[in-house]
């Protein structure tokens, strides 16, 4: 028996996570989206994994280029997640007015995040609707802050830490 996306979505919903910002380029073209479905999964080789929909222009970009950049957002980064996840529009230029920079690869960083990767991807899997790329981490640089964290369909804070 199968679940329902809209099932899958009630439960995930209480998945709290930080917000990254995960941008490409290729031939001179810059796009990014804002994910939460970003994820380490090994420290050596130092690969990560991000899921994007099939169906944006930053998926086409980073199947174009094989590379992308990821910015993790600090906690006063609120308002660039909202305009990377689309309320601007698919084509409208989302890096308009904001500081950003580059590692090693082309791909547009933010400055003010947390944390910045650079990454080479080494597989994709298509599952459907969307891609899984796993990359190699080429280049990296963190700052120390508080982050930026979705739940519910809000944006959070942490708390006192539990010591």
């Amino acid at each position: 028996m199968s679940i329902t996306p809209e099932e899958l979505k009630q439960v995930m919903r209480n998945w709290t996570s930080g917000v990254a910002i995960v941008s490409s380029q290729f031939q001179g073209i810059f796009h990014g989206m804002t994910v939460n479905s970003f994820t380490s999964v090994s420290v050596e080789p130092p690969l990560v994994v991000v899921t994007l929909a099939n169906n944006t222009r930053t998926c086409e970009l980073v199947k174009k280029s094989h590379e992308f950049g990821v910015t993790i957002l600090s906690l006063q980064q609120k308002e660039i997640s909202d305009r990377f996840a689309g309320i601007m529009g698919e084509n409208e230029d989302r890096f308009a007015s904001l500081e950003t920079f580059s590692l090693r690869s082309p791909s547009l960083l933010i400055s003010g995040g947390l944390a910045w990767v650079d990454c080479s991807v080494i597989n994709e899997i298509n599952l459907g609707n969307s891609t899984l790329f796993i990359a190699e981490v080429v280049a990296a640089k963190a700052e120390r802050g508080d982050p930026l964290l979705y739940h519910d369909r809000d944006y959070f804070r942490l708390g006192e830490r539990n010591e």
